[in-house]
């Protein structure tokens, strides 16, 4: 069920793929400006929506949009935690997005995901420590509902995180 890969998330055939995206939901850098740029138009004007009922999304929480052009059904946003060396609760915000994800995906009957290394680019959250939350997060959260999904991918930008993930699951 859980799986880990090194490629591209905006071209896995998926039901939803997670975007680490920031607060306004605007696109920007990183796996977030690939997803909308992959996307297209209508990822934009969906977190438009969310931002004039919502105000944008805090950090550790998650929208759902439609995917636009690619494979995936869904397109979740989360915002995950600035590192500030560990002392602004970032670990519990980290657990917070994977956890509020697959809340997520629980409520819209997706079975297959795929979440980025959410924090550790230019937020700066060290890949270690946010492999070891995201992997016990995403544990935990089978052991309290079991039998949800299909398959859980980790997809990892790099060499370094792949070899993190699979030295920490086995």
């Amino acid at each position: 069920m859980l799986e880990i890969v090194i490629g591209d998330i905006t071209k896995l055939e998926v039901d939803a793929i997670v975007n680490a995206a920031n607060s306004s939901l605007l696109g920007g850098g990183g796996v977030d400006g690939a997803i909308h740029r992959a996307g297209g138009s209508e990822i934009l004007e969906a977190c438009q929506k969310i931002r004039n009922k919502q105000g944008g999304c805090p950090t550790g929480e998650a929208v759902i949009t439609t995917a636009g052009k690619m494979p995936a059904k869904f397109v979740i946003h989360t915002v995950g935690p600035v590192w500030n060396g560990g002392r602004k609760n970032e670990a519990v915000l980290l657990e917070s997005c994977y956890s509020n994800s697959l809340l997520l995906s629980m409520e819209n009957d997706i079975k297959t995901i795929a979440f980025p290394n959410i924090s550790t680019g230019i937020y700066g959250y060290p890949k270690q420590a946010a492999a070891e939350v995201a992997i016990n997060a995403v544990n935990q959260f089978i052991v309290k509902h079991p039998n949800i999904f299909d398959r859980i991918v980790f997809v990892c930008f790099d060499e370094e995180n792949f070899q993190l993930y699979k030295k920490i699951l086995n």
